[in-house]
C-alpha cells in the first residue's frame, strides 16, 4: 500500500506565521546576539516592500520578496547575515574588511554589529537583484 503524503498547511499570505516563528526564535537567543538580530530585523522591515513575507526557514529567520531575499541568525560566537549573493558581497568587499565573510554570508562579532548604512545598502541591492531576476522570468 502506497503512503499518502500529507500536504503542509500553507502559511497565511500576510506572513504572520513566519513572524510568529521569528519572534519565538529571537526570544530564545541570548544577549547580546538578540539585540543585534532585532536591530537587523527592524532595519530590514523598514526597507522592504509591503508584499515581503517574513519567514522562518532552514532554522533561521529571513525574508522573501520575489524569491529568497536574506536570512540572519545567532551562533555561539557570532551572528550571521546571509544575503546569499556572492557577487554583491564581492562588490562590497572593501566595506566588509572588518568582518569574516563567506561566499554568501557575513559573520558579525557580538561587539561589532554591521553599520545600519551597510545593512541598508545590502538589503536594497538584494531587492533590486530579485526584481531584476523576476522581470526576466
Amino acid at each position: 500500500m502506497a503512503r499518502v503524503k500529507t500536504a503542509k498547511r500553507a502559511a497565511p499570505a500576510d506572513g504572520s506565521a513566519g513572524a510568529k516563528a521569528v519572534d519565538e526564535y529571537l526570544a530564545k537567543v541570548a544577549q547580546p546576539a538578540r539585540a543585534t538580530l532585532e536591530e537587523i530585523r527592524e532595519l530590514v522591515r523598514g526597507l522592504v516592500p509591503a508584499e515581503t513575507i517574513e519567514v522562518f526557514s532552514y532554522g533561521l529567520p529571513g525574508f522573501r520578496y520575489k524569491g529568497a531575499l536574506l536570512w540572519y541568525g545567532a551562533f555561539k560566537h557570532h551572528c550571521g547575515f546571509y544575503p546569499g549573493s556572492p557577487p554583491l558581497l564581492q562588490s562590497l568587499a572593501g566595506e566588509l574588511t572588518a568582518y569574516k565573510t563567506s561566499r554568501g554570508g557575513i559573520q558579525i562579532p557580538f561587539d561589532k554589529p554591521l553599520p545600519a548604512a551597510l545593512v541598508k545598502k545590502i538589503v536594497l541591492a538584494r531587492i533590486a537583484e530579485n526584481e531584476a531576476r523576476h522581470r526576466v522570468q
